[in-house]
């Protein structure tokens, strides 16, 4: 007997998924634990695989088609089986992509075509857009409005080769893939192109279900969890020259790859979560709870918003231990493969920006945890030490964010103040 094959949750936030690629046609046998098709969800990429055996009757989502969680996104039975009531159903098909869409432009001018140098547009100031679903994708992925981007395909329609050009440039790049050239203020507009007219356009760019979680959950903690901040400026040299000590040793070793500061910046807000478990805590409700252990995650952004790995039970590992799962889980992070164990459940999370030359920031708490560490840039700075004397230090701004419901400021103010003891002299960690 036929059966639905369902669109399931991937990921513990997710409410659809996208069908990016079908490693299955219809027709194909398909056996248990077979790899059906590649889901994006609101987080990665995942691999779907069949819990079903029989043929590939029906493909209901083709590459590029969303559904909700539940839907129907293709049919597996005997050869020859009839499908047509799945293929009838309308929620099999509720969130696939559509063919054509519409997008606003601006008002049209009164002046005649001619007189504007550009061709003339329907009254309706709206026109349809053809586009392959692989093209969509792609075109999402990079920032991308293929409304503005030349088709090369059968009656204009965008497709792969047509994004080639404009990959990863973001919206200016779409815009020159269309032959219009980006005219900053005060500029005037290109030959043949004529200036503004009416109320300013803009790009409408779709919210993927990423950067819909994303909103959700920073709204949401930003609601429910009264943040307050503290800050703390500190000297790092010990802490670079314990790194670059240990870098020159393992280079010696022939190792591969380098120690990096996260990882030492893990390591031991690790040991000082031991000491103020408080801030290893959640808010429960009608309770706190007090983690075991520090589960700490690391923010990473991908080209279309931000993703935690989180290196578990740190104060039970080594620097080089948390280096290694480090490496390997920003490297998939990034490429969009981790599972959603790998970047669910942080008890702390640290966000560094200072590779961007920020030197402070303050983070939005990542739950379920009560406390996120912001770490800035290491600059170099004159510092009037406690012989009055001035030298030359590498100076470093953390600051911690704290729910208020858990960490008090006392609290907090301990754990910054005890972190920064042991960053300007690491051998605290041994005490």
């Amino acid at each position: 007997m036929a059966e639905p094959i369902l669109m399931l949750a991937l990921s513990p936030t997710m409410e659809e998924g996208t069908i990016t690629r079908w490693h299955k046609k219809e027709g194909d046998p398909v056996a248990n634990g077979d790899l059906l098709c590649e889901v994006e969800t609101d987080k990665a990429t995942m691999e779907y695989e069949s819990v079903n055996q029989g043929a590939l009757l029906a493909i209901l989502v083709p590459d590029g088609g969303r559904a909700p969680v539940g839907a129907p996104i293709a049919v597996v039975g005997k050869p020859g089986e009839d499908v047509s009531a799945f293929r009838a159903q309308p929620q099999a098909r509720a969130k696939e992509q559509p063919e054509a869409r519409t997008i606003a432009q601006p008002a049209p001018s009164r002046e005649p075509a001619a007189a504007r140098g550009g061709e003339a547009r329907p009254p309706s100031g709206l026109r349809r857009i053809k586009a392959s679903p692989l093209a969509r994708r792609l075109a999402r992925e990079r920032g991308l409005d293929v409304g503005l981007i030349r088709g090369s395909g059968p009656g204009g329609r965008v497709v792969k080769r047509d994004l080639e050009g404009a990959g990863g440039m973001g919206l200016a790049a779409g815009a020159r893939a269309a032959g219009i050239a980006a005219s900053g203020p005060g500029k005037p507009a290109p030959a043949g192109l004529a200036g503004p007219t009416g109320p300013a356009g803009g790009q409408r760019l779709p919210i993927t279900g990423k950067r819909r979680v994303i909103a959700q959950r920073v709204s949401e903690s930003m609601q429910s969890a009264p943040h307050y901040y503290l800050k703390i400026d500190l000297i790092a040299d010990r802490l670079l020259e314990a790194r670059q000590r240990l870098n020159a040793r393992l280079a010696a070793q022939g190792g591969e790859g380098k120690v990096s500061l996260n990882a030492f910046l893990i390591k031991l807000s690790a040991e000082i979560l031991k000491r103020h478990p408080l801030v290893n805590s959640s808010w429960q409700g009608d309770h706190i709870l007090c983690y075991d252990r520090a589960d700490i995650g690391l923010a990473v952004a991908q080209e279309d918003g931000l993703i935690s790995p989180v290196v578990r039970d740190c104060g039970a590992k080594g620097i080089l231990a948390i280096e290694r799962e480090l490496t390997d889980l920003i490297a998939r992070a990034r490429a969009g493969r981790l599972r959603p164990e790998e970047y669910t459940g942080a008890t702390f999370t640290i966000t560094n920006l200072g590779y961007y030359g920020i030197l402070e920031f303050s983070a939005i708490i990542n739950p379920p945890g009560s406390a996120i560490l912001a770490v800035g840039r290491v600059r170099r700075q004159p510092v009037v030490e406690e012989d009055d004397q001035l030298r030359i230090r590498s100076q470093l701004i953390l600051t911690l964010s704290c729910d208020h419901r858990v960490v008090d400021g006392a609290v907090g103010a301990a754990f910054l103040s005890d972190l920064k003891a042991m960053i300007e002299d690491p051998i605290e960690a041994l005490l």
